[in-house]
């Protein structure tokens, strides 16, 4: 919905100046157009535990850097960390000369996950 002249009444004697004008309408015309984000009639699908580590997992098959990593799944770095510790604790990633590369019993968990969410 665009502004039109005439939506508001007399603006130009509320605001002193075009100027602020301007501003006013501009701000008015992105408030109307992001109504929809604010009122929550976007819906944000978010990722479950099991897909961040199979992208985890998928990002470090041939070896990846923590930095690659964090990138590619698109995580906060803190983020990343606890799931990297989490999946070493679990076997499925192992970390050797500054390379995450996942394991075989990652590989298997991967194609599990990837089957189950079919």
């Amino acid at each position: 919905m665009l502004y039109r002249k005439g939506d508001d009444k007399d603006l130009e004697s509320l605001l002193p100046t075009k100027r602020y004008a301007l501003i006013f309408l501009r701000r008015n015309y992105l408030q109307r157009l992001f109504k929809n984000y604010r009122g929550g009639g976007v819906s944000i699908k978010r990722r479950s535990r099991t897909d961040i580590a199979v992208d985890i997992l998928r990002v470090a098959m041939n070896g990846a850097k923590k930095t690659h990593i964090v990138y590619e799944v698109n995580l906060n770095f803190n983020i990343a960390q606890k799931y990297l510790e989490m999946l070493k604790e679990k076997e499925l990633i192992r970390h050797e000369n500054g390379l995450f590369i996942t394991t075989d019993k990652g590989k298997v968990f991967q194609e599990m996950a990837k089957e189950l969410k079919l």
